[in-house]
């Protein structure tokens, strides 16, 4: 699962890079993933999740356990 949000469910996307005389040959857009160690205190573990910036401000505003319960919800193992 490299270079995929865990949360967001964000992967890199295809682009063009665009020379000055306007010639277009294809790149590669990475999402600003992150590893991050979160303490669970309902479990009393260390979870480590790979995130993008954008789910580490979802964490903060509703919580890890709210998004944990979600993520098992979806069926990923965490």
């Amino acid at each position: 699962m490299a270079r995929v949000c865990q949360v967001t469910g964000k992967k890199p996307i295809g682009g063009n890079y665009v020379s000055h005389s306007n010639i277009k040959t294809k790149r590669r857009f990475l999402p600003n993933l992150q590893t991050k160690r979160f303490f669970f205190a309902e479990e009393a573990r260390w979870v480590t999740l790979k995130l993008s910036a954008d789910a580490i401000r979802t964490i903060n505003k509703n919580g890890l356990a709210s998004v944990i319960k979600e993520l098992r919800l979806n069926g990923n193992k965490i």
